[in-house]
């Protein structure tokens, strides 16, 4: 009787241990994972001093929010210059496509007048004299000065209708193409002077929450270093590992609950990867008891007004629904 007694309490402390055990063990679909996010480093193409750091660690922050600004002071005389390059550039084009200013051309007219006045006294002189000659009055010599004057007189009124015609003519067509690449290089200088200043300047690409600073204002940036670390909610996922049994059920859109310690209630999330390589592969051939030891990365992402509930690093439990 003793050693029934003694078999039925073993039983029942036996019977106890595997319930124990069965309540420990974590239910089916449920897997242990951490969060993660993908961090948006911001900076600057260009050096300079941090005059303005218009945000803090910790802070929620709108899409297109001032970040922080560096000192600007000769990109803004850079955006001055070529502007006024470029204006100048312009005024030239222009002035080519006009001819002469109206007082050059009024100079020109007059000494048009003046010179058909010479042609038309020359011209009268010509006319005596080649009576005179014909009468025996006067030389040969002085018909001869008398019809090159009158030649003369002519050949520079012509000169000055010309040149009262071309005063009126826009600039030629090689002299307007080379004055409107001057134009063109000039704006294209603008753009660049005028980028340069922007990039002086930074604005939140999205709305997020600003995880970290690393310059304090006054200090030196090099180009291109990071001032400002943002995390945006869409950045926002979860990491988690199943068994190789389970990896082919599993497809991206899927939806899984995630459960972390103090959250106020699970997270919804879908599966956004899925991993097609094998984590802790053994180095040597596969066996029945190496293939359970097989497990795949999984990602899954909350929605982003959830995804604020997470923090990167803390460990969360996945469950498939």
């Amino acid at each position: 009787m003793i050693g029934f007694a003694s078999s039925s309490r073993r039983a029942a402390l036996l019977a106890l241990c595997i319930a124990c055990a069965s309540c420990s063990r974590p239910p089916a679909n449920t897997w242990q994972g951490y969060v993660e996010g993908e961090f948006l480093y911001l900076a600057s193409s260009q050096a300079g001093q941090l005059t303005e750091l218009a945000v803090s660690r910790g802070q929620t922050v709108a899409q297109n929010t001032p970040l922080f600004a560096l000192e600007a002071q000769n990109e803004t005389d850079a955006v001055a210059q070529a502007g006024e390059q470029l204006r100048s550039a312009r005024a030239q084009l222009a002035d080519l496509g006009t001819g002469k200013r109206p007082p050059e051309v009024a100079v020109t007219r007059a000494q048009l007048v003046q010179a058909e006045a010479d042609a038309t006294r020359a011209a009268t002189q010509l006319r005596r004299d080649q009576q005179q000659f014909g009468a025996g009055g006067i030389a040969q010599s002085q018909l001869d000065d008398s019809r090159a004057s009158a030649l003369s007189s002519a050949a520079h009124v012509r000169e000055l209708q010309s040149q009262l015609a071309v005063a009126r003519l826009p600039g030629r067509i090689e002299q307007i193409r080379a004055q409107q690449a001057q134009v063109d290089a000039a704006q294209a200088q603008l753009g660049q002077a005028q980028w340069k200043l922007d990039q002086k300047s930074v604005h939140a690409p999205h709305a997020g929450l600003v995880f970290d600073t690393m310059y304090r204002s006054g200090e030196w940036v090099p180009a291109g270093s990071p001032v400002v670390r943002m995390l945006p909610p869409e950045n926002v996922k979860v990491r988690f590992f199943v068994p190789q049994g389970v990896v082919g059920s599993l497809e991206p859109g899927r939806r899984v609950s995630i459960h972390c310690d103090g959250c106020a209630a699970d997270v919804p999330a879908v599966l956004s990867f899925i991993s097609d390589q094998a984590e802790y592969t053994p180095p040597v051939i596969f066996s029945n008891e190496s293939r359970a030891k097989l497990v795949f990365m999984v990602e899954a992402r909350p929605q982003s007004a959830d995804a604020p509930k997470l923090r990167p690093g803390q460990p969360v439990t996945v469950t498939l629904q």
